[in-house]
């Protein structure tokens, strides 16, 4: 069984070329959502293994859908051109934060270590 990636981007080019790389590297995709009452229906009915969020969706800022992942130990991945690394941080010290443009091997990479890494804190 494949596992499922929450992606939530407005920006349509970014958003596709995401899931597509998401489903190339073998993943099943939820998505893309370009707001943030469609990503939290999407959590709702399903929750995913792991979320790539834009920080400013088409219907405002991303955190408090983050905070309920966060709250059942979904593991986060920001894919922000406007955030830093240490904003984000602030917020969420154990998401990841990925600065756009991003290469696709780096967005696979970082969502294969955050899954790793989710795998070995449930053992």
């Amino acid at each position: 069984m494949s596992q499922k990636i929450l992606v939530a981007e407005d920006e349509m080019i970014v958003a596709f070329d995401l899931c597509d790389t998401m489903e190339e590297a073998g993943f099943e995709v939820e998505g893309p959502h370009a707001g943030i009452s469609s990503a939290m229906l999407a959590f709702q009915k399903e929750k995913p293994d792991l979320a790539i969020l834009d920080i400013d969706l088409c219907d405002g800022n991303v955190f408090a859908l983050a905070r309920v992942l966060d709250e059942e130990q979904v593991p986060i991945i920001f894919h922000s051109g406007r955030y830093s690394s240490k904003q984000v941080k602030a917020h969420f010290p154990s998401a990841r934060t990925l600065q756009k443009p991003c290469p696709p091997s780096a967005v696979i990479a970082a969502v294969k270590e955050a899954l790793q890494e989710c795998a070995a804190l449930a053992d």
